[in-house]
């Protein structure tokens, strides 16, 4: 039988339930259910727990800092090594292209790519979490160094200019690319420093703030800065080096207004490369299921185009670009240079996060897919030890990208052994193939990126959907998007992540609410402005709050509760002191009176100016001294003042705080102010179904009062509106009866207004309503 997850109406067993219970506040509920006392533990508890040690705490501990240990001994040889080598192959061979690629994205020579597609590999084989990444450079992070490398070892400082008449200028090229190589080295260090020191302080929740909007804005600027930083090479077309605010305008006019030098022999093949990549590309995505292992496009392009440079010796013919030298095998170890590290502090923690982000969001894809987890807090740690060892051997910062770490899974790899064939690929092209690479052309590398990028700038679609869903992401997506682009990468992403959390700022101090209504026969509640046939109780304002209370927003509290209720607490007070100012003031006069019972009433019958009609049979004995009484008015009804006294049309007010997940003291002290300005106006205030950390909260911050008890919280709205609405009936009751009473305390002779035996007949009927309420 197939079972539906929405629940049909008709089935008997959904359609009606019936609860009989007690209408609780938070007393009586806590008399019946008794809350569990909770065992708090002491700092130096929690010390001796923490540092303790056993054997099975141990272990984990190992696990935990080196994942290997766990997955490595269930590692099924005959199951998955052969996918894990077709993988590994695949994935080695397009490494060592983007490596190559994403070399000139980080202003560093291309050898220089291979080693950072080589060495981070290592070290994540055995720190990392994630069995499907391909670890390595991706084009933002590679683009952010780069940003970072020219802004520090510019062109303009490694000018040489000849002792010639002409005094002709050149650029020593090696001196200029062994400090931007120490550049980049040293900010991988600072970069993996940073990662490591967030992993251990386990601030892996750090990267909850780059949500999916702002990363898609950020990523499809970069992918545009990316592109503008290529395009030049495609047309090999020499620049300045602009960085900082607007750096990219001033490189897109530089280019077009240098646009007639292009060389035609770069361009044709950097045209030809990009289309002959995104076709090919089209073709693996559309028939993903049909093709059992994805072309590997950007390879081939690079050995027909190898070929061809070499073969028509494009750069002595057509003056081409081409990689020229490629250093076979590896440099020794360097240390980073430490001093540079305060000029690249701000820039290395926003590198460290997006590189991070970018590894952990990819991961999680495929963790969610293979059905494994993802830590975090690991990953940190991982990425950090990977770029401080990779950081002495001439890398640049890694992490992982997208369109590899599809091949990796694609071609059938099962866990990190892929990424070790792979690593095993690019180690073969250090040592041996890389002097074969050298006559390749540069605008062939920049296209091969470009072509990359199509994913990136096709996260443009995602605005229309996104603003259909939810304005305020849209609205994120565009601003990072556009600050990226004008300010830069790094500033762009602190600008974009600012603004994120401004809009949630803005949400919570401009919250929603409703005055709710009640599902007839029912103990629901919703609004009335969303809901027909919705009920409100006679004299009673119902308000939902949807949000934490603080300091940001009390002030949007006040004016939901003047909204809703349609009245403010504090004006109708101040009407009501001035009308019973001008009230005492007639009584003094003679032209008002005050019974004995408090109540106002007219001495006579009055004119405009309130001048008494004199009427002989008045006793006497009625005019009350006003400082004797409390004056008793009946503020709804037409005073006999020229006062304009707002009319409150309710008796009690609920607060559902069902949604309110927290309060701070200024919170506390405002909800106390409200409600006794509300009761100075003689409207009850109850609080319906807070929770208990929230009930906890008013507690501490002394927010009960003689006037303030916690008798008027109750567990649901329902049930506040039932004991209201007992309180009102027993009021009811009595209030024929204290009128007898009032009229026969007010008469020295109660027999003028009636005899004794009718008396007699209300005091019984006195006794007989007491005894029912008794009951």
């Amino acid at each position: 039988m197939a079972s539906s997850s929405r629940m049909d109406p008709e089935l008997p067993e959904y359609k009606n339930y019936v609860i009989s219970r007690p209408v609780y506040n938070e007393p009586s509920f806590l008399e019946q259910y008794e809350r569990q006392l909770r065992e708090r533990q002491t700092i130096r508890e929690k010390l001796i727990k923490c540092c303790s040690c056993s054997r099975r705490k141990a272990t984990r501990m190992v696990k935990t800092f080196l994942p290997i240990l766990e997955w490595l001994p269930k590692y099924t040889v005959k199951e998955w090594i052969l996918s894990d080598t077709i993988s590994g192959v695949s994935t080695g061979l397009v490494a060592t292209l983007q490596g190559m690629a994403y070399a000139l994205l980080a202003a560093v020579p291309v050898g220089f790519g291979l080693y950072s597609a080589f060495f981070p590999i290592l070290v994540y084989f055995v720190f990392g979490t994630s069995r499907h990444i391909s670890v390595g450079p991706f084009p933002v992070v590679s683009l952010m160094v780069g940003s970072v490398v020219l802004s520090m070892a510019p062109d303009e400082h490694f000018v040489v200019t000849n002792g010639t008449v002409n005094n002709i200028t050149r650029i020593d090229s090696d001196a200029r690319d062994a400090e931007r190589v120490l550049i980049a080295s040293t900010l991988t260090v600072l970069v993996g420093i940073i990662q490591l020191v967030l992993g251990a302080l386990q601030i892996g929740f750090i990267v909850r703030y780059l949500a999916d909007p702002l990363v898609g804005g950020f990523t499809t600027a970069a992918a545009f800065q990316v592109f503008v930083s290529q395009l030049k090479i495609v047309l090999n077309v020499s620049t300045k080096n602009y960085n900082g605010v607007l750096s990219i305008i001033y490189t897109l006019i530089e280019i077009f207004e240098k646009i007639g030098t292009t060389n035609m022999a770069d361009f044709i093949a950097g045209l030809l490369t990009i289309i002959v990549c995104m076709a090919v590309k089209e073709v693996n995505d559309r028939f993903k299921h049909k093709i059992p292992v994805p072309i590997p496009i950007e390879v081939i392009v690079t050995i027909i185009a190898t070929a061809i440079s070499y073969g028509v010796d494009l750069e002595e013919k057509y003056n081409a670009g081409i990689v020229k030298s490629i250093p076979r095998g590896f440099l020794p170890p360097a240390l980073p240079s430490v001093n540079l590290f305060s000029q690249m502090a701000t820039a290395s923690f926003s590198i460290a996060v997006v590189a991070y982000a970018i590894a952990v969001s990819v991961g999680k894809v495929y963790a969610t897919k293979y059905d494994y987890a993802i830590d975090g807090n690991q990953e940190f740690i991982a990425f950090g030890i990977s770029n401080i060892f990779s950081g002495f051997f001439s890398c640049f910062v890694a992490t992982t990208a997208l369109s590899r770490t599809a091949v990796q899974e694609s071609t059938g790899g099962k866990t990190q052994v892929a990424g070790l064939i792979s690593a095993l690929i690019v180690l073969i092209a250090i040592v041996a193939l890389g002097k074969l690479l050298e006559p390749l052309q540069k605008s062939v590398l920049a296209a091969v990126v470009i072509a990359n990028l199509k994913g990136m700038f096709m996260q443009v679609c995602d605005v229309p959907r996104l603003w259909r869903q939810n304005k305020i992401d849209a609205v994120i997506w565009v601003f990072t998007c556009i600050a990226s682009i004008i300010l830069g990468l790094d500033l762009g992403l602190l600008a974009g992540l600012l603004f994120g959390l401004l809009t949630v700022v803005l949400r919570v101090q401009f919250p929603s609410w409703n005055d709710l209504g009640n599902v007839p026969g029912t103990d629901l509640y919703k609004s009335t402005k969303d809901y027909k046939n919705v009920d409100e109780p006679e004299g009673v304002k119902i308000v939902s709050f949807h949000s934490p209370i603080f300091y940001g927003n009390i002030d949007g509290f006040k004016k939901c509760l003047k909204s809703t209720v349609g009245f403010d607490a504090v004006r109708v007070y101040n009407k009501r002191l001035k009308a019973l100012r001008k009230i005492q003031k007639l009584i003094k006069k003679g032209q008002l009176r005050a019974t004995k019972n408090g109540i106002v009433s007219d001495a006579c019958a009055t004119n405009q100016g309130f001048e008494p009609d004199e009427d002989p049979e008045e006793p006497e004995d009625l005019t009350i001294p006003t400082k004797e009484i409390e004056i008793q008015v009946d503020w709804n009804s037409e005073l006999p003042v020229k006062v304009n006294v707002p009319k409150v049309p309710i008796h009690s007010l609920i607060l559902d705080f069902g949604a309110v997940s927290f309060l701070d003291i200024v919170a506390v002290r405002s909800l106390r102010m409200i409600v006794k300005e509300f009761q100075r106006i003689d409207v009850n205030v109850y609080f319906a179904s807070l929770k208990d950390h929230v009930i906890a909260k008013l507690d501490q911050c002394g927010f009960y009062e003689d006037n303030i008890i916690m008798d008027t919280f109750f567990l649901t709205v329902h049930d506040a509106v039932l004991y209201i609405q007992s309180q009102v009936k027993t009021q009811t009751v009595q209030d024929p009866i204290l009128e007898k009473i009032n009229l026969i305390q007010e008469y020295k002779d109660p027999l003028e207004l009636m005899d004794r035996e009718e008396i007699e007949d209300d005091l019984d009927v006195q006794d007989e309503a007491m005894r029912r309420l008794a009951s």
